[in-house]
């Protein structure tokens, strides 16, 4: 059982979380911090951090990974990174703290970006 870090923010990458969970041990998760939805534009936590709350996991709510989110990651003590969707990029600084793998929808490079799945169609 590895000790893991994750790192996602819809729908599909809460899925996967859940997923992950149940053969490894996620020590963190890390996602976008709570956003506007529907039309009276109330505050929800993303797909990705309702699922860390019901599974016990702790959330680390960041648009960027700064020195403050890298040194929560690095107190996890986790020994793998696993990014599905996050939505911001990893720095260099976060990448050298431990490996990262990245799970993506498409043929990388040909199909990057937000809508990987409608441009591969």
């Amino acid at each position: 059982m590895m000790k893991i870090v994750f790192a996602g923010t819809p729908e599909i990458a809460a899925r996967a979380l859940s997923l992950i969970s149940e053969k490894h041990q996620v020590e963190l998760v890390v996602t976008m911090p709570d956003a506007p939805v529907g039309r009276k534009r109330v505050l929800t936590p993303s797909p990705v951090a309702q699922t860390a709350d019901a599974l016990g996991i702790p959330v680390l709510k960041t648009q960027k990974l700064d020195a403050a989110a890298r040194a929560r990651i690095e107190s996890s003590q986790a020994e793998l990174a696993i990014v599905v969707a996050y939505g911001a990029m990893i720095n260099s600084e976060s990448l050298a703290l431990l490996p990262w793998w990245n799970l993506h929808f498409s043929i990388l490079p040909n199909h990057r970006g937000a809508t990987p799945l409608q441009h591969s169609m």
